[in-house]
């Protein structure tokens, strides 16, 4: 190899290093950005969703509220569907799947993250499971525990399912859940060193193990956000009974369009 070679070949090698290394930190600096799309609300914000609903605003400690949104139904509640919904922007944006079950007699009730919507409060995985250990205990205090539906949409599917392991409920439903962020950070960024970098891990796959109530998981094919072999992961990990139901074509928001899901929500939620 020529001298010019050299230098060109020491030039090329320092610049990939230079732009991997550059990729790396802003990964690790901005992995709340990447991974929590929040949307925050002043606490003055009226919502104004077309369904019945109460906000309950619940002090977790002096700094920080859970704001938590309660959709009702017409007449006595069969039960009530304790939500935790996905990264992107607050409850507002998740409102328009409450009628699946309040049309099937069912309460829904809606929790926004540290950062969500009006919540406030450090955004990070312990706060995280605090707040749904808060908003479980609420329910407690109207429902029974066969009366709880758990029900946990992408994000918040491995919130649904800590919650479901230290908790009484009648069913854990998963819908495009995912085996851990590190896997999801590895899919994404598969060159880098996962995990020793994301400080939330979300680890739906230690979770589950522990969880003795019935678990059904919703998964489509053609999600590309969670990507369906991520998901898939956790079949392994289901106890007799659970199921992991396969919607083909089936995108990421989208699985209440198919007939499937909807009929067997019509199962889970009689």
């Amino acid at each position: 190899m020529t001298a010019k070679n050299k230098r060109r070949l020491f030039r090329w090698t320092r610049n990939i290093l230079l732009v991997y290394g550059l990729m790396g930190i802003g990964i690790y600096y901005f992995q709340d950005f990447i991974f929590f799309r929040n949307v925050p609300l002043s606490r003055q914000h009226k919502y104004d969703f077309e369904q019945d609903f109460r906000e309950v605003n619940l002090p977790y400690d002096a700094q920080s509220n859970i704001n938590i949104i309660q959709f009702s139904v017409i007449g006595p509640a069969k039960g009530c569907v304790i939500y935790f919904h996905g990264n992107r922007r607050n409850i507002s944006w998740y409102a328009r799947f409450a009628p699946m079950f309040t049309q099937r007699g069912y309460e829904v009730w809606m929790i926004d993250y540290p950062g969500y919507g009006k919540s406030t409060g450090r955004l990070q995985e312990d706060v995280l499971h605090a707040y749904a250990t808060q908003l479980y205990k609420l329910a407690r205090k109207r429902f029974e525990p066969q009366q709880l539906v758990l029900y946990g949409k992408s994000m918040g599917t491995g919130i649904a399912a800590r919650l479901a392991a230290d908790e009484e409920a009648r069913v854990l439903i998963l819908e495009t859940p995912y085996y851990s962020f590190e896997s999801l950070a590895a899919f994404y960024f598969p060159i880098y060193p996962v995990k020793r970098m994301i400080r939330n891990r979300l680890p739906t796959f230690e979770f589950l193990p522990k969880v003795e109530e019935p678990v059904i998981m919703f998964h489509g094919t053609s999600d590309w956000i969670i990507p369906y072999r991520n998901a898939r992961k956790l079949e392994p990990l289901l106890k007799l009974g659970d199921q992991f139901i396969t919607i083909p074509g089936g995108g990421h928001n989208d699985l209440e369009m198919y007939a499937q899901f909807r009929d067997e929500l019509n199962r889970l939620l009689p």
